[in-house]
């Protein structure tokens, strides 16, 4: 059993001096320098028509949802770009109608 232990011992330090080493490594290029702080996208202005009260949303420098609370004092509608390809559609609330189930498991007296 000791013979095959010491057997077993040098070939795999034999197998471990055989493997071939790393080809050299190349230095990593550096990167390229931030953009200027000056340099910004256009701004994007959506025109809501009668003076009404329009709140935007940005996500990353761009708009994603609009909050349009009338003038007169109406019920406030938002649109929302869900595709981010600027179609736009309206909508009364934020609710998506997803309702998780909350079913009670045990109620505690």
């Amino acid at each position: 059993m000791r013979r095959f232990v010491l057997l077993l011992a040098f070939l795999s330090c034999n197998a471990v001096a055989q493997q071939h080493k790393p080809p050299a490594m190349e230095p990593i290029p550096e990167p390229p320098p931030p953009p200027e702080p000056g340099v910004e996208q256009p701004e994007v202005r959506i025109p809501v028509p009668n003076g009404d009260k329009v709140e935007e949303i940005r996500e990353a420098g761009r708009v994603v949802m609009l909050k349009v609370t009338p003038k007169n004092g109406g019920k406030p509608y938002y649109l929302v770009d869900t595709t981010g390809a600027g179609q736009w559609q309206r909508r009364d609330s934020l609710d998506d109608g997803v309702r998780v189930p909350m079913w009670p498991i045990w109620i505690f007296d």
